[in-house]
């Protein structure tokens, strides 16, 4: 697989995402369905702290890509709801350290819902992973 990263945006000196990612001949794709800040027993955990929801939130992502094989490094699309898209750019470096971290130069969406699925989710990510 080749992989051609187009129009990188950076903040910084970081790269806050890619406005377009190329892949060549992919031999297996995960879509990842949205995924949010919950604990083991299923209730959203770091309610009203947005960071501590991105965090866990990655954490949470990593875990379903381990289980199918991947790592952070095989997302070439990320999207994120969020409720106030304010508060996200203001701790956007959450994510962009994160991303550095883990070698991941997603294209990406942020976009802002009125309400997600549960009222004490502030974001919800979902994405797209190649190998």
């Amino acid at each position: 697989m080749h992989r051609q990263d187009i129009g990188p945006r950076m903040f910084g000196n970081r790269l806050g995402y890619n406005r377009a990612v190329a892949v060549e001949r992919p031999e297996r794709w995960l879509v990842l369905a949205g995924h949010e800040s919950r604990g083991p027993d299923g209730t959203i955990v770091h309610a009203g702290d947005l960071r501590g929801q991105i965090e866990t939130t990655f954490d949470r992502l990593s875990e379903t890509l381990s289980l199918a094989g991947f790592t952070l490094a095989d997302v070439v699309q990320l999207r994120y709801f969020a409720v106030d898209v304010g508060e996200v750019t203001r701790h956007y470096d959450a994510i962009t350290e994160r991303l550095e971290r883990e070698n991941c130069r997603p294209a990406t969406v942020l976009a802002g819902v009125t309400a997600l699925s549960d009222p004490a989710m502030l974001i919800e990510i979902e994405g797209l992973a190649v190998r």
